[in-house]
């Protein structure tokens, strides 16, 4: 996955932290933004995605609660087909200014908290709520996914799984020997 370069987000919803509403914010992707987001994420097509965010500011960091929800073609990691996929996730994460999360010493092992887990940094009075919702979206698509014909794909190349392959040798034949009994 490759990161769009500074303020070129294809999903860009800048967000003023002296501006924020107590009414949770919608993004839903455009056409352009679907196609750029498929080709960022080397999948076959963003069909639609929509988010829903709820931000609750405490000082300088920033809270942000909602669901994800997207419908993605992607290729089969086995076939290689396009099937389609739905993506419905829970977002839980903290916008922090810049230098406000733990640093270690270099070297130094640090042990986060909960809350710590999905900290964003923000550098002035302002975030992109859109480039977290992309990178929410990048989490989600699962590499290896199959698609409805894997299975047959299979057994088509002769790729048997270790359920189908009947056990052999000595420990196995043992084993048997004590199942009967």
């Amino acid at each position: 996955m490759t990161a769009p370069k500074p303020n070129q987000s294809e999903l860009s919803r800048i967000i003023k932290t002296r501006a924020i509403k107590h009414e949770p914010v919608v993004i839903e992707a455009s056409e352009a933004e679907r196609a750029a987001l498929a080709e960022r994420f080397a999948i076959s097509s963003v069909d639609s995605l929509r988010a829903e965010i709820t931000l609750d500011p405490d000082g300088q960091r920033i809270a942000a609660t909602g669901s994800l929800r997207a419908a993605i073609t992607q290729a089969c990691a086995i076939s290689g087909e396009d099937f389609p996929v739905a993506i419905d996730e829970q977002l839980d994460f903290i916008f922090v200014p810049s230098g406000a999360t733990q640093a270690s010493e270099e070297g130094e092992e640090i042990e986060l908290e909960r809350e710590q887990l999905d900290e964003i940094e923000y550098d002035g009075d302002s975030f992109d709520l859109g480039e977290a919702v992309a990178q929410s979206l990048a989490l989600a698509i699962d590499p290896y996914a199959e698609g409805p014909n894997a299975d047959a794909v299979r057994a088509k190349a002769g790729i048997v799984s270790e359920d189908d392959v009947e056990p052999s040798g000595p420990l196995a034949e043992a084993l048997k020997g004590l199942s009967k009994n």
